[in-house]
């Protein structure tokens, strides 16, 4: 049966900034799902031990005086979150993200910063399978015009996204775009094994990641550099 029929796990995390390695998280969601179809929701409020800054707010909605009242300590939410992630996949239950390397890099930093074993670490080998499906709709609609933020690929593929930047909302939106992708593109991606896909979505993400840099080295920044480490740096 193909990948997206089956069991998935969405992931999101709101965070305190943009930067997967000195960002905290706020709150997390993994999302277990049959064929999209929500089955079960797993939340963590965060007090991160770092103020929140008001244009992160400003996105997500969590303050200070929420995760200061009724937060989770950092360094056993994340324990936590890591333990149930890599169960997920270690069952080979792939983990579905919309820009993984910045969710997935971000809770490995946090790892780190509490002595904890990173994900790799703790799956013994490398992270995945994983579906990520702004890396899959960059490549299988590599033309289209506008937006690719996950409120504008949701319109794309008639995904409902009941409330943007709401960890939970958010990766179950993740899930049913993925589960769209593979319905709509089956040879790409659907027919693949979730570990064919996985290694698929590593070349993609390199060729952007290539053409990216050469893009901003010819005008921007002469120096940039573009990570190209998928899906996790």
């Amino acid at each position: 049966m193909s990948w997206w029929k089956e069991p998935l796990v969405g992931f999101d995390l709101e965070t305190t900034g943009t930067d997967p390695a000195e960002s905290r998280i706020v709150t997390a969601a993994l999302v277990d799902t049959l064929g999209g179809h929500l089955e079960l929701v797993t939340n963590w409020l965060i007090d991160p031990g770092v103020p929140i800054p008001a244009e992160a707010a400003a996105i997500h909605g969590i303050t200070d005086d929420q995760v200061r009242a009724k937060g989770r300590k950092p360094a056993e939410a994340v324990e936590e979150i890591a333990e149930a992630l890599c169960a997920r996949l270690a069952a080979g239950r792939p983990v579905v993200a919309f820009n993984a390397p910045f969710d997935l890099s971000l809770l490995d930093a946090e790892l780190r910063r509490y002595g904890l074993p990173d994900l790799a670490e703790r799956l013994g080998g490398s992270v995945g399978p994983v579906v990520d499906a702004l890396v899959i709709d960059r490549s299988v609609d590599k033309y289209r015009k506008g937006s690719r933020t996950l409120q504008h690929v949701c319109t794309v593929y008639g995904v409902e996204l009941a409330d943007a930047h709401e960890a939970g909302s958010d990766a179950l939106a993740a899930v049913r775009v993925a589960v769209a992708l593979g319905e709509r593109y089956p040879a790409q991606v659907g027919d693949l094994t979730p570990d064919e896909l996985h290694g698929r979505q590593a070349g993609w993400y390199r060729d952007w990641a290539e053409g990216l840099q050469s893009w901003l080295r010819k005008g921007k920044d002469a120096e940039a550099v573009v990570d190209q480490r998928w899906p996790i740096r």
